[in-house]
């Protein structure tokens, strides 16, 4: 069997949970954050009535291109992920404030997380998918609430949603529909499944 040429695999964004699911799946891949200014984007989107699964699509393909169009010869991939509740794409939260009136919102109520992912080659779109996740949270109490954010205010600021399951968030829900790996923002299974079809990785 002829060997697989190694490829420059890119990771279009600095999520260090997405590095770290990449790599231990085996991949040789290198980070490199794109600026895109995805909050100004995202609002931009909804205000065109865009609907939350494009809008997931539509800011992993920007990422994606912004760092392909510096590396043509290198495979990349963009992420993105949104939360659809109350029938609007909620942002990170700015602040613990912001973070605490979210919850307190969505306490008791499902929500839904959309992961897409787009892999450019050699500077074009090749191939892009989008999971999806419905999650639904506990009735939790305010002060466990309060208690919460003071413990894990500084590694969720930057979490759609005020959570990481793999941390103490999982203990805000009640019910969990959905694949893992979209929880966490990164598709994994269809994504590997692509790149041994394509030949990218060895099967």
């Amino acid at each position: 069997m002829t060997p697989i040429a190694p490829r420059r695999f890119l990771l279009a964004s600095s999520s260090a949970i997405r590095l770290s699911l990449l790599q231990n799946a085996g991949l040789d891949v290198v980070p490199q954050a794109p600026r895109v200014d995805e909050e100004t984007i995202r609002q931009a989107l909804e205000s065109e009535g865009a609907q939350p699964r494009d809008i997931a699509d539509t800011l992993a393909e920007m990422k994606a291109r912004k760092i392909a169009e510096r590396h043509l010869d290198a495979l990349v991939l963009g992420c993105d992920q949104v939360l659809e509740f109350d029938r609007r794409v909620w942002g990170k939260p700015e602040t613990l404030d912001n973070a605490r009136v979210q919850l307190q919102q969505m306490r008791g109520k499902p929500h839904r997380l959309l992961s897409a992912l787009v892999l450019y080659d050699r500077g074009e779109p090749v191939w892009r998918h989008v999971s999806r996740a419905d999650l639904t949270m506990r009735s939790f109490s305010d002060i466990w609430l309060e208690d919460y954010l003071s413990r894990n205010w500084d590694s969720i600021r930057h979490s759609v949603g005020c959570y990481k399951l793999e941390e103490e968030g999982v203990r805000l829900f009640s019910r969990i529909e959905g694949d893992y790996f979209t929880i966490l923002g990164l598709p994994l299974l269809p994504l590997l499944s692509y790149l041994e079809a394509r030949g990218f990785i060895a099967s």
